[in-house]
């Protein structure tokens, strides 16, 4: 800490008062004097005990130093007497002509003191005052400096990131590394009539890499980078936040060309007027002032603002429109050659055993962001070292894509015979009634032990990335999740609680078939939306439902039709494949976990599921003569197979 920032603390203040007080009472503190009566102490001066005697007329007070110190009292004593008694008291002091004399002293009233009185505790609240605003203004700053910018400005000297550090979203690298060469170099924009964009706006899910990306660009402009969180702008107090902004951008125009980043915009940027505080609430006057820093009469600016979300649906619409934002780059979940970048980034610097392919491993990671690579390499790192080795191997790297899926494992939990007999059924009742469908993913891997807050899981993985999901696929998915239930059903005749997750995600995929992807003839193509919805989303509290009680009570029947299919089904391919049950249950009792390889050998008897009828959205209407166009198959990639998105557990 600095000295500056030493001498803005409160610790100088409390030296200061602790400094003022100790020489208040080394200087002017008095000994202290026993108290006795009043006939005590002219008794003591007549027996002739006293050796000083002092008297102090304006307060009637008689100290007395005695020759011999007093059992009771010690040796200094004081008394106060009336006023038609001092007469007496002074002739009593006379005649006993103490050794040491008396003083008869008036009492001046000490001004040193009695400031000092006045100004301590005034100080001492100035003192706490300080010190508090000093705390809500955000750290060691100056009492009158809420409306300063508390942005981070990143200089050539900090470490560095640049766009070599970051894997898996060529596209959005593309589009900043333009905004890059036009900082470095506007000539060759501006000669064909090109301005420089007001701000990048980079959205998409959590881990996607939208931070890493913007501090890549702060390493590779070599301007001014200034760094700030949405949430910074708003405060207790009324005005602070368009304060910062102003504060903020006139920094960053003063040192033009330069780069402003706000992380997690929607902190300040969401629809205005959505809140019970109207119109004139803090966030909302930030938000305004945002508008016009970027956007406003001042057009000859140099300074891009890009800021990071991912929540792009609940932002205000003046802050998205061009001008504004005039680029807006989507960040998403990294392809298969993305994730093998990624992991080949993230493995830098880490022992990698011989024979360890990372493209494989990136197949075995569909839907993982750059976040949770990172993470599965670190937590591989981190079991490589607790089991005391010196290299990360293949069955590192699947343990820790199980922790990171699923939690870790629960060696503490020790199941009963009943329990784990359950288990074993209802995960094999998903294996299997996911195995027997024809438009579901490949099975990669069943467990019975805990992990997480599941007492067993079953693994789907999908061949290659997927970006859209067919009406069968998700059929066979509502199949998949009800063969657990199914299974204890079937083979047990008591259904436990372990299917409580399994339901809530049936339900939830059923209720967007009809809600959302129009997948049922009885609602058809129709977008319904809710109230509640609205308002998770930050845009009306007074939206009202906008569908009839007679379309919801159709709703409910359709979703209720979906999951009674799909338990059918379930139920149907169970059945059918009852020894491969047993059999599945039986090699989970035995060996607890079992991979891709496992069971292919199983289910190589498996008898599919028949096809299902072909689905007409408006049954009154003709069939097309022509037949539907058979779509490619993708082909079974071994080295393909392990966690995934989609895993079921019997919590």
């Amino acid at each position: 800490m600095s000295f500056k920032k030493f001498l803005r603390g409160p610790i100088p203040w409390i030296i200061a008062a602790l400094l003022i007080v100790g020489i208040a009472f080394s200087f002017f503190m008095t000994p202290q004097f026993r108290p006795v009566q009043t006939d005590v102490g002219m008794q003591m001066i007549e027996d002739g005990r006293v050796q000083q005697a002092k008297i102090v007329d304006g307060e009637q007070r008689v100290d007395l130093v005695l020759t011999e110190a007093d059992e009771e009292f010690g040796q200094r004593v004081q008394f106060y007497y009336v006023a038609p008694r001092g007469e007496a008291v002074i002739d009593a002091i006379d005649a006993a002509d103490p050794e040491g004399g008396y003083i008869d002293e008036v009492p001046q009233g000490n001004w040193l003191l009695s400031m000092l009185g006045l100004l301590l505790p005034v100080l001492l609240l100035v003192g706490l005052f300080y010190f508090f605003m000093t705390r809500m203004a955000g750290g060691n700053r100056g009492v009158m400096q809420f409306g300063k910018s508390k942005a981070q400005l990143i200089t050539k000297d900090m470490p560095q990131v640049k766009f070599s550090d970051v894997a898996g979203a060529d596209e959005a690298v593309e589009e900043l590394g333009e905004i890059k060469e036009f900082l470095q170099d506007p000539s060759k924009f501006q000669a064909v009539g090109a301005r420089i964009p007001k701000g990048v706006l980079l959205y998409g899910p959590p881990g996607t890499g939208k931070t890493l990306l913007a501090r890549a660009v702060a390493g590779e402009a070599g301007v001014p980078f200034y760094s700030i969180s949405g949430s910074d702008f708003v405060e207790m107090f009324v005005g602070v936040g368009a304060s910062r902004v102003r504060d903020l951008f006139e920094q960053a125009k003063q040192n033009a060309p330069a780069i402003i980043f706000v992380d997690e915009i929607d902190a300040v940027g969401r629809h205005r007027g959505a809140g019970l505080g109207g119109g004139h609430d803090e966030r909302e006057q930030t938000l305004n002032q945002l508008l016009v820093e970027m956007d406003g009469f001042d057009v000859k600016t140099n300074v891009i603002l890009i800021a990071a979300t991912n929540r792009p649906d609940i932002l205000d619409p003046a802050l998205l429109r061009p001008g504004r934002f005039d680029r807006q780059i989507g960040v998403d979940a990294p392809d298969m050659k993305g994730r093998a970048t990624i992991l080949r980034v993230h493995a830098k610097g880490k022992p990698i055993a011989e024979g360890v392919d990372l493209d494989v491993l990136a197949r075995k990671t569909p839907g993982f962001t750059g976040a949770d690579l990172a993470n599965v390499l670190n937590e591989a790192a981190l079991l490589t070292a607790r089991n005391n080795a010196t290299q990360i191997t293949d069955a590192a790297l699947d343990e820790a894509v199980d922790r990171v899926m699923a939690g870790p494992q629960r060696r503490t939990r020790v199941m009963n015979d009943k329990e784990r007999l359950i288990t074993a059924y209802h995960e094999g009742g998903h294996a299997l009634a996911a195995a027997a469908m024809r438009h579901s993913d490949p099975v990669t891997k069943v467990t019975i032990l805990p992990r997480g807050r599941a007492l067993g899981y079953t693994m789907v993985l999908p061949v290659n990335d997927k970006y859209s999901v067919t009406r069968n696929e998700l059929l066979d998915q509502l199949t998949y999740a009800m063969g657990g239930r199914v299974a204890e059903e079937i083979v047990f005749h008591d259904p436990t609680t372990g299917a409580g997750n399994d339901i809530e995600k049936a339900t939830g995929i059923a209720r967007k078939m009809v809600t959302e992807y129009g997948m049922t003839s009885a609602i058809g193509a129709v977008k319904l939306g809710s109230a509640q919805g609205e308002q998770f989303f930050g845009r009306d509290t007074g939206s009202a439902r906008d569908f009839s009680d007679t379309l919801s009570e159709a709703v409910d029947r359709e979703i209720r039709g979906l999951i009674e299919q799909a338990h059918t089904e379930a139920w149907q391919v169970l059945n059918t494949n009852r020894d491969v049950l047993d059999r599945l249950a039986a090699e989970l009792l035995e060996r607890e976990t079992l991979d891709h390889l496992a069971l292919e050998e199983i289910f190589a008897d498996v008898q599919k599921l028949p096809e299902r009828p072909q689905w007409l959205s408006h049954p009154d209407r003709p069939v097309s003569d022509r037949p539907p166009i058979e779509l490619p198959v993708s082909q079974h990639v071994d080295e393909a197979v392990e966690p995934d998105v989609e895993s079921e557990a019997s919590a």
